[in-house]
C-alpha cells in the first residue's frame, strides 16, 4: 500500500505516519532506495489505528511504543498499562475539579471542595464525604549501606518518605519531615483545594531551608501526602513513589526527577533500559537548601473506602517490580504487616539500599484510625 492508502486506511495523516516512522513506532514495509517512497502492508493496519487511539486518549509518546510492544506478546500487560494511563487522566481531572473549585470559592461561588455540580441546574449540592486512614511506617537498612538514611512517617494526616543523600544524608531526610510536619494542622475537610496545595508547596520549601540548614552538602528526595478526610494531596521531589491500590489495579502517581527518566519521557529510552541504566540514580531535582530552591509537582487525589496508598523510596521500587508491589498490596494483610511484606521483597533481592514504605488503607468514617 501506498502511504496515501495507508493513511486512509488506518485513518492517520501522511505526516503522523513520518513522524511515527521516525520515532520507530511505525516503520514501512519498504522504503524505496531511489524516491524514499515509503509502502505499508496491510497487516500494519491494525498497528496503526492502536498507535491513533492510543494517542487520542493522550498517551506520551513512550507509553505508546510500550502499549504496542505488549499488544503482540503480553495482551494482558498492555491492557494493564492502558489502564494505568487512564487511570492518571482520571486523577488529573480530579485535581483540576478540585482547583476549579476552589477558584470559583475564591470568585465568590461559594462552592465547597467536595462538590458534585448537577448537570441538569444550576445549583451546586455540597456532597462531603470524610473517611478514616489506617497506616504505617516502615523502614529498613538493607543488607548492603552501613547507615540507614531514609526516613518514613505515617501520622494521622501525613504520610511521608524522604531518602537522603550525602554525608549528612540522615539529617537532611530527617529535617525535610521535620519541617514537614507542620501540615498535619492544614485545613481539614471543607478548606479549599488550592489553598491546601499552595500550603503544601510552601511547607515543601521550608523543608528544603531545614534541610540547607541542617545538613549543608547533603540532599534528600521527598514524597509526602496530607489527608483531608476526602482527598490526598501529595508533593514530590525526586525519585521517591507514591502508588494507588483501587479494585485491584495498581496506578502510579509520581514521575521520577531523574535524568534517565527525562529520556524516557523524550523516546530515547524504553523502560526496560531505563531499569538497568547506570545513571538511573542521577536526581534531577531534590531538596538540598540550594538558591532557588526545586520546584515539587502537586496532585490532589480522591479518596474512597477500599482505597490503599503506598508511598517508597527507591530502594523499594528499583528493585522489586511493580507485579511483585501490587501483589503484596493485594494479599489482604493489614498495612503493618504489609509494610513488612513489601520491604521483604526488597531483603530478598540483596537488599542493595536503604528501603522505606507507608502504607495507608482508606476506611468508612465511623472505622478506628491508628497511627
Amino acid at each position: 500500500m501506498t502511504i496515501g492508502e495507508f493513511a486512509r486506511a488506518s485513518r492517520l495523516s501522511a505526516k503522523a505516519l513520518r513522524r511515527y516512522d521516525e520515532l520507530g513506532l511505525l516503520p514501512p514495509a519498504r522504503v524505496d532506495a531511489y524516491t524514499g517512497y515509503r509502502y505499508y502492508a496491510a497487516a500494519q493496519v491494525e498497528r496503526a489505528r492502536l498507535v491513533a487511539w492510543l494517542r487520542r486518549i493522550g498517551m506520551p509518546l513512550a507509553g505508546v511504543r510500550d502499549v504496542c510492544a505488549l499488544h503482540g506478546t503480553d495482551p494482558g500487560a498492555a491492557a494493564r498499562a492502558v489502564r494505568a494511563h487512564w487511570a492518571r487522566v482520571e486523577a488529573e481531572t480530579a485535581e483540576r475539579r478540585g482547583l476549579a473549585a476552589s477558584l470559583l470559592d475564591r470568585l465568590g461561588g461559594n462552592t465547597p471542595v467536595n462538590t458534585d455540580i448537577s448537570a441538569d441546574d444550576d445549583t451546586t449540592t455540597a456532597v462531603v464525604r470524610p473517611h478514616a486512614l489506617l497506616a504505617a511506617a516502615l523502614s529498613e537498612r538493607g543488607r548492603v549501606r552501613e547507615a540507614n538514611q531514609d526516613r518514613a512517617h505515617a501520622g494521622p494526616r501525613l504520610l511521608a518518605v524522604a531518602d537522603g543523600y550525602g554525608a549528612a544524608g540522615d539529617l537532611a531526610a530527617g529535617a525535610a519531615l521535620a519541617a514537614l510536619s507542620a501540615v498535619e494542622g492544614l485545613p481539614a475537610p471543607g478548606g479549599r483545594a488550592g489553598d491546601l496545595l499552595n500550603a503544601l508547596e510552601d511547607a515543601v520549601h521550608r523543608a528544603d531551608a531545614g534541610v540547607g540548614a541542617a545538613a549543608p552538602g547533603s540532599g534528600t528526595t521527598l514524597t509526602a501526602g496530607v489527608w483531608t478526610g476526602s482527598r490526598l494531596a501529595l508533593a514530590h521531589v525526586g525519585d521517591g513513589r507514591a502508588y494507588l491500590l483501587r479494585d485491584g489495579d495498581l496506578v502510579r502517581l509520581t514521575r521520577d526527577h531523574t535524568a534517565v527518566q527525562a529520556r524516557v519521557d523524550a523516546g530515547e529510552l524504553d523502560p526496560a533500559e531505563a531499569a538497568a541504566h547506570p545513571d538511573r540514580a542521577l536526581l534531577l531535582r531534590a531538596l538540598d537548601g540550594a538558591e532557588g530552591g526545586p520546584v515539587p509537582d502537586l496532585s490532589l487525589h480522591e479518596g474512597r473506602p477500599g482505597d490503599r496508598w503506598l508511598l517508597c523510596t527507591d530502594g523499594l521500587s528499583a528493585v522489586v517490580p511493580e507485579t511483585e508491589l501490587r501483589a503484596a498490596l493485594t494479599a489482604g494483610a493489614a498495612p503493618e504487616d504489609t509494610a513488612r511484606a513489601l520491604l521483604a521483597l526488597a531483603d530478598g533481592r540483596g537488599g542493595p539500599d536503604n528501603a522505606s514504605c507507608v502504607v495507608a488503607d482508606v476506611l468508612p468514617a465511623d472505622s478506628a484510625r491508628t497511627d
